[in-house]
């Protein structure tokens, strides 16, 4: 049984990517965040959905569109294939936790 809660004892500088399950069509990985952001000027254009929950930690998406949208622990959302949008910012104590589903959720 592994935890979703439990962190590496050291985090390295970039974003951990942890796939849950093998892709076959929807992933679920999680996500540890500790201060990381887009690079300035880079939209995000996903080919899946994704639906994506903070666990811990605190965040703020934007879109092209000029939506924003702040996270805290439990608030989730689906984020349509193509749909443009960027990491702002993620908190670095606590780091950030995701749980996120890539698919065809829509």
């Amino acid at each position: 049984m592994e935890n979703l809660f439990k962190l590496p004892t050291v985090l390295p500088a970039k974003e951990v990517f942890e796939p849950l399950i093998p892709d076959r069509g929807i992933m679920i990985e999680r996500i540890i965040s500790k201060g990381q952001a887009s690079p300035p000027g880079i939209w995000y254009d996903q080919p899946r959905d994704e639906w994506v929950v903070l666990l811990q930690g605190h965040a703020e998406l934007a879109w092209r569109d000029g939506r924003r949208e702040r996270l805290a622990p439990g608030d989730w959302l689906l984020i349509p294939a193509h749909e443009q949008h960027r990491v702002e910012s993620t908190s670095m104590d606590p780091p950030c936790i995701w749980l996120a589903v890539h698919g065809k959720l829509t």
